[in-house]
């Protein structure tokens, strides 16, 4: 394999590593890389993943690389289950219609769709260095008075999993990638909370949160997300089922100043 990658953040470096743990040649590019570079890769790659989330109105991979991509056997792209909208907590699959405040999302998604795309439908990204632990530890987590609200996640290894298996045997088309056990924000913070001995944060109105505007919006929409189709299709099995899982194991990993950090303000991670 000759992967060519699109965006090597959080995301597609574990996505980069798992290919090259298989053997795959991986090359990624960056916002500055030289086009006269890309569109060489391009021409000899088996495989393109892009991580690039749209700016403004466009996409701005495909803008310029559309063309060549779609020339390129294998392709990926990393979604958001936000193109899903607002459930009122039920749960949605691949099927459920497209909606809500994402408009560049969801023709983004449907772009890459139309290439022949495997799309993979991201939740609420966490992982080393960027989950509810590092929140506690900078005193930017509180719990929000908002019981019925409910969210999915997915560990960002997990995602490199999915990804890799749909190189391996899935056919095109759109996967959700998330845990199995969707939950509300502030379960994440009170199980955190008791497992390290940390007294729990205020519980606040949403409107005393003083939370951003991308994070109130975050707030507005409920819904938990089905992962049955990438299991069925992909063989897909994520190594952190649960959010309990999930913590278990950065808890493992952390240093023990995280205990002394007092908890303060709201941050949300959410793709």
């Amino acid at each position: 394999m000759r992967l060519i990658l699109f965006g090597p953040g959080f995301a597609g470096a574990r996505i980069a590593a798992a290919f090259e743990a298989e053997g795959a040649i991986v090359i990624p590019f960056g916002r500055a890389a030289d086009p006269h570079d890309v569109r060489a890769a391009l021409a000899a790659a088996t495989h393109i993943v892009s991580t690039v989330p749209p700016e403004g109105d466009m996409d701005p991979v495909l803008v310029p690389y559309g063309a060549e991509i779609a020339r390129v056997p294998w392709i990926g792209y990393l979604s958001s289950t936000g193109v899903y909208g607002d459930a009122r907590g039920a749960w949605v699959d691949e099927s459920a219609p497209l909606a809500g405040r994402r408009g560049p999302r969801i023709a983004a998604d449907l772009a890459w769709t139309a290439l022949g795309a495997r799309i993979f439908r991201l939740p609420g990204i966490y992982g080393p260095g960027r989950s509810i632990l590092d929140r506690l530890a900078s005193g930017a987590a509180h719990r929000i008075a908002l019981p019925a609200q409910v969210f999915s996640r997915v560990h960002v290894d997990d995602i490199a999993s999915a990804v890799l298996a749909a190189a391996r045997r899935g056919p095109p088309g759109i996967y959700n990638i998330a845990d199995d056990l969707p939950a509300p924000q502030n379960a994440l913070i009170e199980h955190a909370c008791l497992s390290l001995g940390l007294p729990l944060p205020p519980l606040l109105a949403l409107e005393d949160a003083r939370l951003s505007p991308a994070a109130r919006a975050f707030y507005a929409e409920n819904r938990r997300v089905a992962n049955g189709k990438a299991k069925r299709e992909l063989g897909w099995r994520p190594l952190y089922p649960t959010y309990l899982v999930g913590i278990r194991a950065l808890i493992a990993t952390i240093s023990p100043a995280i205990t002394s950090s007092p908890p303060a303000a709201a941050s949300i991670d959410q793709t």
